[in-house]
């Protein structure tokens, strides 16, 4: 995957250099309004100082904004085993130097994404949704969909573009807000527009307008290929595609919306978390690919590898192929050989997993909840009869009765 990491380089540079020109015209567009024709230079100068200054952030402190704004909160290996050996193995399988930092938001909606400047610092959140919708197959699809980001470098582009793309629907909608508060109405009229003036305030105003339209679109411009990308990724770590098949299905049926998630951050999660509920398909300015495309092209696989998947990916879409040539050299060649004739492959077994059973969901979902309470400040209380008590920090009563069997638990 190498091409992919050094276009995705190319790409961040090109996202950079793009914002910088989007931030010079938006502030352009406020010294004239603000301060008049001559207001222009000013402007621009203004807009590359919010530019350098959002760049240094989102390379030194972005990976931290992005997990405080979607509510993330780190966890150990003896808060949720289960979720650490998926990320433990994913780590070994994608070859990574590091294992990425673990992160649970407590939201019902299911979801996940990555995020991190490089490997080495990387991190992986999912919901709690997630963790109680999943069986184990389908969690290890995810967590390796989100490890080929971070071997691929994706998280490095898509945090330079949130950050930035932020900052211009940031600036852009201050700067009309302050204008139909009469910030620039004076200043206009002063200028009475007989220098053409007036035409400039005009064309400041649009493209105040435009600018997080445009934002947008250089947000979205970063191809929906890497999503496919991972998905192939993700399934050759796993051997396994119908987990992460299973798991997108799940994932893009679920009723309920993340709450933590904005137009910024959405393209980092391995579903678009502002979709509606049920919406399988997408538009063109949709921030991931189809998601009935995605799942089609990974059940039609006919064995774990990215050779399997390219085939698949111009069965299912009809148009050319997805993987880089340099990644496909290194595939099995009689993988390879059935990619070229149109034949399926023998089928791999899925990756082994860690010695022992799974936790059934009715534990999964426990272990979840029993991290959020411990980290609220509740005091657990376990009753003879099998019931558990969650004692709130602000308990004030100097004991609790079981409301099942009504033992009395003394909690001084």
């Amino acid at each position: 995957m190498w091409e992919q990491i050094a276009a995705n380089r190319r790409k961040s540079i090109l996202l950079v250099m793009s914002a910088a020109l989007l931030l010079g015209a938006l502030g352009w567009a406020l010294g004239v309004n603000f301060m008049g024709r001559n207001g222009g230079v000013p402007g621009v100068m203004l807009a590359l100082v919010v530019w350098l200054v959002m760049t240094l952030t989102a390379w030194y402190q972005g990976d931290n904004i992005m997990l405080s704004v979607a509510g993330a909160h780190r966890v150990q290996k003896e808060d949720l085993p289960q979720l650490f050996n998926v990320v433990e193995e994913m780590t070994l399988a994608a070859g990574l130097p590091k294992m990425p930092a673990v992160y649970v938001i407590d939201d019902p909606a299911p979801n996940a994404f990555a995020t991190g400047r490089r490997a080495e610092n990387a991190a992986i959140a999912v919901t709690s949704g997630l963790l109680k919708t999943l069986d184990r197959d389908e969690l290890q699809g995810v967590v390796a969909h989100e490890m080929a980001h971070i071997r691929n470098r994706d998280i490095q582009l898509m945090l330079f573009a949130g950050v930035l793309a932020g900052a211009i629907v940031i600036l852009a909608e201050g700067g009309l807000r302050g204008m139909w508060l009469g910030g620039g109405r004076s200043r206009s009229r002063r200028d009475g527009g007989s220098d053409g003036s007036g035409i400039v305030a005009i064309l400041a105003v649009v493209l105040m307008i435009l600018a997080p339209i445009l934002a947008q679109l250089i947000y979205f411009a970063v191809s929906r290929k890497r999503e496919y990308l991972a998905d192939a990724s993700g399934a050759s770590f796993t051997r396994y595609p119908e987990g992460l098949a299973s798991a997108l299905e799940k994932i893009s049926r679920a009723p309920q919306r993340l709450g933590g998630a904005t137009s910024a951050t959405a393209p980092m999660y391995i579903i678009n978390p502002l979709k509606r509920a049920g919406e399988m398909a997408a538009n063109a300015t949709s921030t991931h690919p189809p998601i009935d495309e995605r799942v089609r092209i990974l059940r039609s696989m006919a064995g774990g590898g990215l050779a399997d998947y390219e085939r698949s990916y111009r069965e299912v879409t009809k148009g050319g192929g997805v993987i880089p040539k340099s990644a496909l050299q290194g595939e099995p060649a009689v993988a390879a050989a059935a990619a070229q004739a149109g034949q399926p492959a023998p089928q791999v077994a899925p990756a082994p997993v860690a010695a022992g059973p799974a936790p059934s969901a009715r534990e999964s979902a426990r272990q979840v909840d029993d991290f959020f309470y411990r980290k609220d400040g509740y005091r657990k209380v376990d009753c003879a009869c099998g019931t558990t008590l969650r004692i709130p920090p602000d308990f004030a009563t100097p004991a609790a009765k079981c409301p099942r069997c009504g033992t009395l638990h003394d909690l001084r």
